[in-house]
């Protein structure tokens, strides 16, 4: 295991009673390094939406866990923030909540000369995801060809 995943794995730990008690869900845990900055970041969100109040009380209680437990040697930022509208699914969870969902699915290869699709999510599973398009065919993609998969939205 990298030290970016022991990190991630250990942060999460540390924040699941911390999100549970205040019944909120824990998204991603990302360990990052963007422009020479180390960041620990913490994605949290609830039934209606996170607030800049939620954020800073994990963020305090989070930050009193990780000064105790001092587990990561370099010097880093520590972010709590909403996922935001663009979040990507990353877990089963974010699938099972997605289901019968428009989403919007981004290949790292043209397929059909096309690297853009959108559709209803009508199935998935470890390795693959199936959307119905919007001529009523289904498309079936292998994880491993997505670059990004999230819930299309309108503006």
């Amino acid at each position: 295991m990298s030290k970016k995943e022991n990190y991630e794995q250990k942060a999460e730990a540390m924040l699941e009673p911390i999100i549970s008690e205040k019944g909120f869900e824990l998204v991603d845990v990302e360990y990052v390094k963007e422009g020479g900055t180390w960041y620990l970041r913490a994605y949290i969100d609830k039934e209606g939406g996170i607030t800049i109040d939620d954020c800073e009380a994990v963020s305090r209680a989070f930050s009193e866990k990780l000064d105790q437990e001092d587990f990561i040697e370099d010097a880093y930022i520590m972010e709590v923030s909403s996922p935001g509208l663009g979040r990507p699914l990353k877990k089963e969870k974010d699938y099972a909540r997605s289901m019968g969902k428009e989403l919007e699915i981004r290949t790292y290869r043209a397929i059909d000369k096309q690297k853009e699709f959108y559709g209803i999510l009508t199935a998935y599973d470890n390795n693959s995801v199936t959307i119905e398009m919007e001529d009523g065919s289904e498309r079936t993609f292998e994880k491993n060809e997505i670059a990004l998969i999230r819930l299309a939205f309108d503006f």
